[in-house]
């Protein structure tokens, strides 16, 4: 059990909700390239502090017309965008569903925004920021637009590993490479290793300060 004050997950990271986020694509061009799955698992708080991921949210995604599509992504991550038993949603649709639930979580624990937690973060934030824009939902999102919580980087500073798979197992996370790009499986994947990451801080160090400074990054 912490030995530290137990704050509310609102005043942990600057008001921000803490969202884990991964994407399948068609490719590396966030702007060209097909949006093919996205996962989301949000992250809460138990009683002593310590964080777990919580709800989960997927879809597979539909290529939005005129979507580049990349023969090696495709084979890289085994997904056939246009077969016929691929349950597939419109891409804006799919974003405003998971945005929905989302946003409810975020209200129900009091924080302001959500932030994209991620592996290799900014590559995920990029696609959903274009499928963002291309659908009309700026006012939609709940997350903040260029801030992200990266765990390939939080990794390297508590475990020395930088790749998903070997982080995962230096933490003691059980990993099947077979189930890998796969977004749900990845973001499940990544919310363990981030709660990992963040409980092992919180044990060692203690909560930061709450900070009440402005909402800029």
């Amino acid at each position: 059990m912490s030995h530290h004050p137990v704050r509310p997950l609102a005043e942990r990271f600057r008001g921000f909700f803490p969202v884990v986020i991964d994407v399948e694509t068609g490719g590396f061009n966030c702007a060209t390239d097909g949006l093919l799955e996205i996962a989301a698992v949000t992250i809460a708080q138990d009683e002593n502090g310590l964080l777990y991921p919580n709800e989960c949210f997927h879809s597979h995604v539909a290529p939005f017309p005129g979507a580049n599509l990349e023969k090696a992504a495709l084979e890289f991550t085994g997904i056939n965008p246009f077969h016929p038993l691929r349950p597939s949603e419109e891409e804006g649709a799919a974003l405003r569903r998971i945005f929905d639930g989302i946003k409810k979580a975020q209200k129900a624990v009091g924080c302001k925004r959500s932030v994209l937690v991620g592996h290799n973060a900014h590559f995920d934030l990029g696609f959903v920021n274009a499928a963002i824009t291309r659908n009309n939902l700026k006012n939609v999102s709940p997350f903040h637009p260029f801030s992200v919580f990266d765990t390939a980087t939080l990794a390297g500073l508590a475990y020395g590993q930088t790749v998903l798979a070997r982080a995962c197992a230096t933490a003691g996370i059980a990993f099947d490479n077979k189930e890998a790009h796969s977004a749900l499986y990845d973001a499940q994947r990544t919310a363990e290793l981030y709660c990992s990451i963040v409980n092992t801080w919180w044990e060692k160090i203690g909560p930061p300060p709450v900070d009440e400074g402005s909402d800029e990054a």
